[in-house]
């Protein structure tokens, strides 16, 4: 299998092994061994979680910066719904693309308007496919990563539209190049994101060879150079193209919204889409149509690289929203201008969603099964206090890590003081002890 790139990354000498992350991950990708935090690249799903957690600022997240714009000969931002969460409910959004202009960008492309197109998409093709209930969006890269680590049998209710930021990159690469006359490689499209998983997505998007959108750069980044330029951006401004409900993709609920599709269920924050799942797993929501999981809590604007309290940035989006007019029939206006039912197949997730197979215990099934008998057997040796003082996220875990020869039973505090308690009796039996030359009624 390829090294995926993950741009979640732990910084070591600011770790202090608090067993913080351990206990957060979602997908119990981060052990800590030695003193330090070590994490699972196939379990990893750049949700950003531990980012958050983290009080010693150890965890951080790879992104592109603004220098890369000098790579290509246009260099296009792709500002993410949330970012004018970041600015109050007042602000205005063509001030905000002005910013962006100032700081560099030779152009700027809402991802907003791909949430438009993104929207008319996922309609189309929940029209068009019958079957199994409820089908799952696949906007949020986090909540696909997942799914492919701890739910792959959901992997076929994922809708295999691409998200927002891929319809809009593809779009402004496509209508630049016309207008400059130069090859879209030429065209660089930036997006401006409020979380991890979507650097990674675009870094192996890129890495085969699907080149719509080329870097991503934080929310926490341009957030200052934005506050600094607002005041001094004069009109015109870049005219604003997306809808209401495209902006407010942004939050949660904006894709149900949007869509306004029946019977849907709406979830944010990657515990709680791990709860929804498992009950998709087991079959029991099977009188729902679509799901809309996002991994951050609020939605991406409650993303880790953004600035602002996701509360409060939720509010100002939502204010955003309510003052924008919304043109009925504007989402049929403009799948026709952008003929959008007869290129559907250029809007579909490529290269097709796979399982990784993360938890697996051996490739062969029988040593498998004989490891799952052997984690019986070392749980059932343990205390069950979940502590993480071991370094391990919970005593199950400990024990998949003694089986798979990535721990010892001794890890366990418990254990080693047992080990301890009867070293201790049989040295005090020895001491008890003198050799015969030394006993006094030795008899010769």
């Amino acid at each position: 299998m390829d090294q995926v790139f993950h741009s979640v990354l732990l910084i070591e000498e600011k770790c202090r092994g608090c067993t913080r992350c351990i206990k957060n991950c979602p997908t119990e990708a981060i052990r800590v061994r030695a003193g330090k935090a070590r994490i699972n690249a196939e379990r990893c799903t750049d949700c950003g979680e531990c980012i958050r957690i983290c009080d010693n600022h150890a965890k951080t997240a790879i992104t592109d910066s603004l220098s890369r714009l000098n790579e290509f000969d246009c260099a296009i931002a792709l500002p993410a719904p949330a970012l004018y969460s970041q600015f109050g409910r007042e602000v205005n959004r063509g001030k905000v693309l002005g910013a962006l202009i100032a700081m560099g960008f030779d152009d700027v492309f809402e991802v907003a308007y791909g949430a438009d197109i993104a929207t008319f998409l996922t309609l189309e093709y929940l029209k068009k496919t019958s079957g199994t209930r409820p089908m799952i969006s696949a906007a949020c890269p986090a909540v696909v990563r997942l799914i492919q680590v701890r739910f792959p049998a959901l992997i076929d209710l994922l809708i295999p539209v691409d998200s927002p930021m891929a319809c809009a990159g593809k779009l402004a690469k496509e209508i630049k190049s016309k207008e400059l006359k130069i090859p879209k490689e030429r065209i660089g499209a930036f997006f401006i994101t409020p979380c991890p998983a979507k650097v990674t997505w675009v870094r192996e998007a890129n890495k085969h060879g699907i080149l719509s959108v080329d870097g991503a750069i934080s929310i926490s980044e341009v957030y200052g150079e934005i506050v600094k330029r607002l005041p001094e951006v004069s009109p015109p401004y870049p005219e604003p193209k997306a809808s209401p409900m495209g902006m407010g993709w942004g939050r949660s609920g904006g894709e149900r919204a949007a869509a306004k599709i029946a019977k849907s269920l709406v979830v944010d924050g990657i515990h709680n889409v791990i709860e929804v799942l498992e009950q998709l797993e087991m079959g029991k929501l099977e009188d729902i149509e679509f799901v809309e999981a996002q991994a951050c809590i609020g939605g991406c604007v409650g993303g880790a690289l953004s600035v602002l309290n996701p509360f409060i940035a939720r509010m100002n989006l939502e204010a955003l929203v309510e003052k924008s007019k919304m043109r009925p029939g504007m989402h049929e206006e403009l799948a026709k201008s952008l003929n959008l039912k007869e290129r559907l197949g250029e809007f579909t997730i490529k290269p097709d969603i796979a399982a990784v197979p993360a938890f697996r215990l051996d490739q062969d099934v029988s040593r498998a099964i004989t490891k799952a008998e052997m984690i019986e057997k070392v749980v059932s040796e343990l205390p069950g206090l979940d502590c993480g003082s071991c370094g391990s996220p919970h005593c199950r875990a400990l024990a998949e890590d003694i089986v798979q020869g990535l721990a010892v039973d001794t890890d366990c505090v418990f254990k080693l003081r047992e080990e301890i308690e009867i070293l201790a009796e049989q040295l005090l039996e020895m001491a008890k002890k003198s050799p015969p030359a030394l006993k006094e009624d030795s008899a010769f």
